[in-house]
């Protein structure tokens, strides 16, 4: 199982999770905001520490944190969204410093939830 760890009090973050769900056509992705039980208990089985500042894909045992999340994610959905997988010919250190900046301004840019949300009856399936 594929499964999508991010930040459920923000507001991109909950948009990009519901963005991702009308792209991947196949079904490939799972959902799970870290600060719920599923979240918490899928980042204690995979040792990876509280970090609300990135997205992180749980991809079999492997894990996947800020742009190499992306780019994998990238991998699993259809449509023009798809071509970010290619953004891998950037040098990591530039594509991890972009994507710093944005999980450092994301909440000021794009707004911040008192709560996790909760999915709509259609795409509840996607979410642990």
């Amino acid at each position: 199982m594929n499964i999508v760890l991010f930040d459920g009090f923000c507001n991109l973050c909950n948009s990009t999770a519901v963005f991702l769900i009308k792209y991947d056509v196949n079904n490939n992705l799972h959902f799970a905001a870290q600060q719920t039980e599923s979240g918490k208990t899928i980042m204690q089985q995979h040792a990876i520490l509280d970090d609300n500042n990135s997205i992180i894909l749980v991809k079999g045992n492997k894990v996947f944190y800020k742009s190499d999340a992306v780019i994998e994610i990238a991998k699993f959905i259809t449509g023009w969204p798809s071509i970010f997988q290619y953004s891998s010919i950037l040098p990591k250190g530039f594509r991890n410093a972009l994507y710093d900046f944005v999980a450092k301004n994301r909440y000021r840019m794009f707004g911040k939830r008192h709560t996790c949300s909760i999915p709509c009856e259609a795409d509840k399936k996607f979410f642990l």
